[in-house]
């Protein structure tokens, strides 16, 4: 291919493929298989907590540390995937993490106590932070710009679907069986990719030549940049999953690393923008596209995250449900999901990215809104729907977002730019499920001063209440003494169960209005050439 046609299609060529001989859509599906075991365990685990906790003898703020641990690290690599990716090889760096966490995996099944355990996840989350910038980036290379919606759409199934389905059967397994499992079943998987992967994806000579390229000016390790990422992502991740446990700052703990990682990612931007060879590439953010892209993904992982979390956490602790039945109201979603991901590939060749993006937050937003009208008798299908309203527009979501974040990026750029796009969601992800947790705490403390007002001896609804339960209570052959007793517990228990869906009614109302403000970040994307390639700079 000449130049001039290379440049006219964003650098791409076939020379460039990392599908080689094979089919590009085989490539997708085979690159999938390690995206869906990482995000899967991602949410698979916070299911077990408690399992954990009881197998391993510790209590369950201890056992938040196998989370909080593979976060800090999945955070720390990720940004830095890029680079790896690009000095490494995407090929061997790929294999390499998904040969870790397959290993790390195992090792978390075989752990004998909680400080091995977190060892294992930091080992874990190491192997995952790679994973999908590679994947991302190989997806890039296989397909010209004009198909990567179709390639995204495959890809996309993983990343939405896994999350849904990590709840039920992360429930299902540690209800049945036991908390080891949902770490020894990653084992085979990460095999079953590895081999793939390897008989099957080729290393594109574009990359090889890249990889020459910068290897013949001499190896610079960033290394003052990878101190700043380390320490800021590392402590925001640990602030925003540790905080509202610890009384955010009020916490003296919880005070140094956010202060530690405002300082760091300050002193990362300054750092980075001086270099020529920056460890992440952080002028990308200052693009139009790129960075629109960038905080409309921190959009989409924080609803997506939040309300995988929250929604289940609702019917459980309010809705008397099992972690297995919680997790069946997430299943119909994610068959909408599977079925929309196609569609919105085929739509993204003939309908503008920012238009379909501002679709889905639309459509988010109205499926947060429609949970605000939870009562405490809602039926499954009920909660189901807002699942399924929420899977209708995640598509609309994630693939343009993805799709268009390529846009004007040269192929040795899409490394950094698949790093910082998963940055983006894992990011999201944990500020949307901090945000949740606190709004959710925040609002119970304001609507328990609210109610408890009520809660008088002298009120005349409270008395008459009273009297009403009492003989109730006595019906049921109580004495007089412990239906009294009995009355005052039920309205105690009552009044908290309507503080709670109140909380949880203000949490879907926060959702719904970032997903609101996503939309006219996507209306501010530039047109896209739909019937060309898209542009190389």
């Amino acid at each position: 291919m000449s130049d001039a046609a290379q440049a006219g299609s964003g650098g791409w060529s076939p020379e460039r493929s990392a599908a080689g001989g094979h089919n590009p859509y085989l490539i997708a599906f085979v690159v999938s298989i390690a995206t869906f075991m990482e995000v899967l365990d991602t949410t698979i685990a916070n299911v077990a907590l408690r399992y954990i906790a009881g197998g391993l003898a510790v209590g369950i703020d201890e056992s938040t540390y196998v989370i909080t641990s593979y976060l800090v690290a999945n955070a720390i690599v990720l940004s830095i995937s890029g680079w790896l990716s690009t000095v490494i090889g995407r090929k061997r760096f790929y294999m390499i993490c998904v040969g870790t966490f397959a290993l790390a995996s195992l090792l978390c099944g075989l752990a004998w106590n909680l400080e091995a355990l977190v060892v294992f996840r930091v080992l874990q989350g190491i192997g995952g932070g790679g994973m999908a910038t590679s994947e991302q980036a190989i997806l890039a290379d296989s397909f010209p710009p004009a198909k990567r919606g179709q390639a995204f759409a495959i890809y996309g199934i993983a990343v939405v679907v896994a999350p849904v389905i990590g709840p039920t059967l992360g429930g299902w397994i540690s209800d049945n069986y036991s908390w080891h499992w949902i770490f020894l079943i990653n084992v085979p998987m990460g095999m079953l990719s590895l081999f793939l992967v390897g008989a099957l994806v080729n290393e594109p000579s574009g990359a090889e030549e890249d990889r020459r390229k910068l290897l013949a000016k001499g190896l610079r390790f960033d290394y003052m940049g990878f101190v700043f990422v380390a320490v800021g992502l590392g402590s925001l991740e640990f602030v925003l999953d540790e905080g509202q446990r610890n009384d955010w700052f009020g916490s003296t703990m919880i005070l140094s690393f956010a202060i530690a990682s405002a300082f760091c990612l300050i002193a990362l931007v300054i750092w980075e923008l001086r270099r020529e060879d920056p460890i992440i590439e952080i002028r990308l953010l200052g693009q139009r596209q790129f960075g629109a892209c960038f905080l409309a993904m921190l959009g989409t992982g924080a609803i997506v995250i939040a309300t995988t979390q929250i929604l289940p956490q609702l019917l459980q602790t309010e809705l008397d449900y099992t972690a297995y039945l919680a997790g069946l109201v997430l299943s119909p979603g994610g068959l909408v999901t599977m079925a929309m991901m196609p569609i919105t590939g085929r739509l993204i060749g003939s309908v503008q990215p920012r238009y379909l993006i501002a679709a889905g937050a639309s459509i988010a937003a109205l499926s947060m809104w429609h949970l605000t009208g939870i009562t405490g008798d809602i039926s499954y299908g009920y909660a189901a729907m807002s699942r399924i309203y929420l899977a209708i527009g995640l598509p609309l979501l994630f693939l343009p977002v993805t799709t268009a974040s390529y846009d004007g990026i040269p192929p040795d750029k899409t490394n950094q730019s698949s790093a910082l796009i998963n940055v983006a969601r894992n990011l999201g992800g944990s500020m949307g499920v901090a945000l949740a947790q606190t709004v959710l705490a925040q609002r119970q403390q304001f609507h328990q001063s609210r109610l408890i007002e009520h809660i008088a001896p002298s009120d005349i609804g409270y008395q008459q209440t009273i009297e009403k339960m009492t003989r109730f209570f006595q019906a049921q052959g109580s004495n007089a003494s412990d239906a009294a007793g009995q009355a005052v517990a039920w309205v105690g228990q009552t009044l908290q169960h309507q503080i709670d869906l109140l909380a949880y009614i203000d949490v879907f109302w926060t959702l719904a209005m970032i997903g609101t403000v996503m939309v006219p970040i996507a209306l501010s994307l530039r047109t896209i050439d739909l019937n060309a390639p898209a542009r190389g700079h």
